[in-house]
């Protein structure tokens, strides 16, 4: 036997070799299939994502995009021709594009599904909105895009039925809407309410609270920087702050007329208010929700709402019951609503009682609420849009 073993040495005979082999073979075949299962997950993966491409065609969109997604956008000078961003949330890649050279077949459709951010707040307006719709009809039409949703700036007393015609349950073409204002129509299916947010169209920066912010004594008991309307509450309001001299203790500056562009001055000028009193006082204008009570809400400064419909066709949807500002009750919003002004004087002689500590403790407490609404929002756009995009796994 040791003859045997020394003459076939030469050949390296080896016990173990069909064994090897076939065992080679099957993890090659185990190999190739791994990998072909990964390819399948790689491509399964690009189908449950989704591309979105948002055009930013309403200053609302900036609070959508800045504020709520904390995304950023290319260059960061506002008044580019054309700004972009992008970013990567759930199962979804967003970009970005606004400016005024976002028009209607002069820039590339990159992503299949679209949310077109629109303002549809008087006539001229929905005139432009409009032509953004057709376009985005004729891409539907052409299946260069599947899916469009809008976020729409809406009418202050919600006279938005020029939209209602675009809607799929109507037979157009948009899957879902995102509409301001307690709009009766919202059903959490396919209209949504959409809070107004800072007037992004006033460049309103998005604001990083700091620790000054938090901890310091402020000046002014309340503040109220706005217009005055003839036979208006915010007359009522103004009275009842002379009345008891309350208006020293409070930052008020009230004009007569609306000015749509702030100058620089009179912006820091706001910016300051905010920051330097505890109570900031919402007076209702054309409706009950303003950009005031976000701004107010960067800054720490508690809104002080005056809690009462405004004429017109806004109210309580199917959903809500809680109508006005529906959407940031439900979010359990920690404000001080009022029905009428005439409870401000005593709101004010219990403010004058309140500790710092106690101050910075309600600060944090609203800062932190808007900070999660803000989160909660996002969370909650990204999920209808996932939801109603991508194919259900009925399987």
């Amino acid at each position: 036997g040791f003859t045997d073993h020394v003459a076939l040495g030469n050949e390296e005979w080896n016990p173990w070799d069909a064994e090897e082999k076939n065992e080679l073979a099957a993890s090659q075949q185990k190999y190739e299939a791994s990998l072909k299962m990964i390819k399948y997950a790689r491509s399964h993966l690009e189908q449950t994502s989704l591309r979105v491409q948002i055009w930013g065609k309403a200053a609302i969109g900036l609070y959508l995009w800045q504020h709520i997604f904390g995304g950023h956008l290319e260059p960061a000078d506002v008044t580019a021709q054309w700004r972009e961003g992008s970013q990567k949330a759930g199962k979804t890649y967003f970009s970005f594009l606004t400016g005024p050279s976002v028009v209607p077949g002069y820039f590339s459709v990159e992503a299949e599904h679209v949310v077109l951010v629109l303002n549809g707040r008087e006539a001229a307006k929905v005139a432009y909105a409009t032509q953004w719709l057709r376009y985005a009809q004729t891409l539907t039409e052409s299946r260069k895009v599947q899916h469009v949703a809008v976020v729409l700036l809406g009418n202050e007393r919600c006279n938005n039925a020029w939209i209602q015609p675009y809607l799929k349950r109507n037979g157009g073409f948009v899957n879902l809407l995102f509409v301001t204002y307690d709009y009766a129509f919202v059903n959490e299916e396919d209209v949504f309410q959409w809070p107004l947010g800072v007037a992004t169209y006033r460049s309103f920066p998005v604001v990083e609270p700091s620790w000054s912010m938090l901890h310091d004594p402020r000046s002014y008991l309340c503040n109220f920087l706005g217009t005055v309307y003839k036979n208006s509450s915010r007359e009522t309001l103004i009275e009842i702050l002379k009345q008891d001299g309350l208006d020293k203790l409070c930052w008020i500056a009230a004009r007569e007329q609306w000015q749509p562009q702030e100058t620089n001055a009179s912006f820091k000028n706001y910016q300051d208010a905010l920051l330097q009193s505890d109570l900031t006082l919402c007076p209702v204008g054309i409706n009950t929700e303003c950009y005031r009570i976000y701004e107010a809400c960067s800054y720490g400064s508690l809104p002080v709402i005056e809690d009462v419909m405004t004429p017109g066709d806004c109210g309580n949807s199917s959903m809500y019951h809680s109508a006005p500002l529906q959407l940031l009750k439900t979010m359990g919003a920690p404000f001080i609503f009022i029905k009428n002004w005439k409870e401000l004087p005593a709101i004010l002689e219990k403010e004058k009682k309140m500790t710092l500590q106690e101050k910075i403790q309600r600060r944090k407490k609203l800062l932190e609420w808007y900070r999660n609404f803000k989160a909660w929002m996002r969370q909650k756009f990204i999920n209808t849009l996932e939801n109603s995009f991508l194919p259900s796994d009925k399987g």
